[in-house]
């Protein structure tokens, strides 16, 4: 009998359609079922190194709808599974004008292991709330490091030892395609509560630098380092092309992954018994070589409110002559995105666009001695010093800060439209949580930054320590005073960190009613309860 390796997983849900995604054991046809709504839709397997995949799209579903589903693989029922004690899994289709959008958020999530050295698991407990009647979100948006694929549990070390030759590097992370299968399995399939969550609440992803490695496009600098790395070229290639099956089809509406042209060919090569795992590889290789070839940003319209999703790792232009955020087709794309007519703007970004000023600063300061403000002892000096400490936020791509900022303000201005109530920019990575408020210009809209991290992966020592510090009020000034030393203009936006930081796993929710926004963030208490860290109001 053919078995789920791994999901059900819903992916976009839209008013009329939905896509579930599955992993097989084996070549099949995967059906989705709905017996007593009807529903009935199927898809083949298709093969990519020695795995099968399926993204069954559901159509034709009425708007604003809830349906309960189940799965079956060549006519045999696999999901719900046997003795099952959660509730079944459901599409709900997303209604035309939704008079409230909750969106629940977060990143940096260590996979399951028997140690238990990262704490409770905050979207593990949301799922027991599910379970239980709890708080339902319309939509799950996980900002990077969904994998942690350098920083390894006992479970993936035992695995990749079985597959090493004695000597054989990396020693500690994970090498090809293979290894992160076997990565995502521990991920998604090993707690019970986050499977059943993945299955039943529309889910979106994005990219960070654990997905690949620790610091992933950083610098120029740092990709010269790892391109001289001998076993570099199949991790590149193994985790883009693993992020673009697990993850990137996922993000997309049936007609956009329609068009795809990797899709289309790994389609075809199925359809006439080979793999596609070539064909993978070929376009993972060419998406890293060059960065304009292939787009992971997307952005979802849900009645009044857009969602825009930032890819800001693979996406960076990184030459010895220019860097950025984005090269400049990804910067055209998001441009063109960002409008008005609309209640509200969320753009979501796996690394924090407003830091506290205090890092701002550094960043500032460190990219423009890393460009030789100093010289070049100094600009040698910057790089340790950026590698180091993670200095590679958008403030340590000041060009890029300021040019997302030139398209924020014209929004909130009115410029674009209608200015909507709210724009407010959703990440993770930094492993606490925070508020920050943009307090000028003036605008039509309120800005804030809202930042959820970590899922499960708390910050503890020096690193925690010195992240307080760096948030308290009256300490960003020395910073400020280098970069303006190193020629560095003060930023177009002043704002502060109104709430926070914590440092506990958590868990938000950014609730929108017409034209009021409000965000939660919640911690878990036990293994299967969440209690309150704060709710605030950010516009009205």
């Amino acid at each position: 009998m053919t078995a789920l390796v791994l999901g059900p997983l819903l992916r976009h849900v839209s008013e009329r359609s939905a896509t579930v995604w599955v992993e097989t054991d084996a070549p099949c046809e995967v059906r989705v079922l709905s017996r007593e709504r009807g529903v009935d839709a199927a898809a083949r397997t298709f093969t990519l190194h020695g795995h099968h995949y399926a993204l069954v799209d559901v159509d034709n579903l009425e708007p604003g709808t809830t349906v309960p589903y189940e799965v079956t693989l060549d006519g045999e029922t696999v999901w719900p599974e046997p003795r099952s004690t959660y509730p079944p899994s459901v599409i709900r289709t997303m209604a035309r004008e939704p008079e409230t959008l909750k969106i629940a958020f977060g990143s940096c999530r260590r996979s399951p292991d028997k140690a238990n050295r990262h704490g409770l698991d905050a979207l593990s407990a949301y799922g027991h709330v599910m379970a239980s009647g709890g708080e339902r979100p319309d939509v799950l948006l996980m900002v990077g490091d969904q994998v942690y694929a350098d920083e390894l549990s006992d479970e993936m070390r035992a695995f990749i030892a079985q597959r090493r030759k004695p000597g054989q590097e990396p020693y500690d992370e994970l090498a090809e395609f293979e290894d992160y299968t076997y990565l995502y399995r521990l991920a998604w399939r090993e707690d019970p509560a986050v499977r059943w969550l993945l299955s039943t609440v529309p889910t979106y992803t994005v990219f960070d630098d654990h997905d690949i490695r620790d610091d992933w496009n950083t610098s120029y600098a740092w990709r010269q380092q790892m391109e001289a790395t001998p076993w570099w070229r199949d991790r590149i290639i193994g985790g883009i092309g693993s992020y673009w099956i697990y993850q990137h089809l996922g993000n997309l509406s049936p007609e956009e992954r329609a068009a795809d042209l990797v899709y289309k060919a790994v389609l075809a090569a199925s359809e006439n018994g080979g793999d596609g795992g070539e064909i993978l590889d070929e376009f993972a290789d060419r998406a890293d070589r060059d960065p304009a070839s292939a787009r992971w940003s997307y952005k979802h319209d849900w009645g009044g409110t857009r969602l825009i999703v930032v890819d800001s790792r693979c996406s960076r232009l990184l030459t010895s002559e220019r860097r950025g955020m984005l090269d400049d087709e990804e910067f055209r794309w998001l441009d063109e995105q960002c409008q008005g007519d609309r209640d509200h703007l969320l753009i979501a970004s796996s690394l924090p666009y407003l830091l506290p000023r205090t890092i701002h600063n550094a960043e500032n300061w460190n990219e423009a001695m890393a460009e030789g403000a100093w010289g070049q002892k100094g600009a040698w000096i910057a790089e340790r010093m950026r590698q180091a400490a993670d200095l590679e936020h958008w403030a340590a791509f000041n060009a890029s800060f300021r040019l997302v900022a030139e398209d924020v303000l014209a929004v909130a201005r009115g410029e674009r439209g209608a200015a909507p109530a709210s724009i407010s920019f959703l990440s993770g990575d930094v492993h606490y949580s925070y508020l920050a408020r943009v307090t000028s210009p003036d605008t039509r809209s309120t800005i804030s930054q809202v930042v959820c991290s970590p899922f499960r992966n708390q910050l503890h020592g020096t690193i925690r320590w010195a992240n307080k510090v760096a948030a308290v009020p009256g300490t960003a000034w020395a910073f400020r005073l280098l970069a303006r030393l190193a020629r560095v203009a003060p930023p177009p936006l002043r704002w502060r960190v109104t709430e926070g930081p914590w440092f506990d796993n958590a868990i938000a929710t950014v609730q929108l009613s017409g034209r009021e926004c409000r965000v939660r963030w919640r911690t878990p208490r036990t293994e299967t309860e969440l209690s309150e860290l704060r709710d605030v109001q950010l516009t009205g």
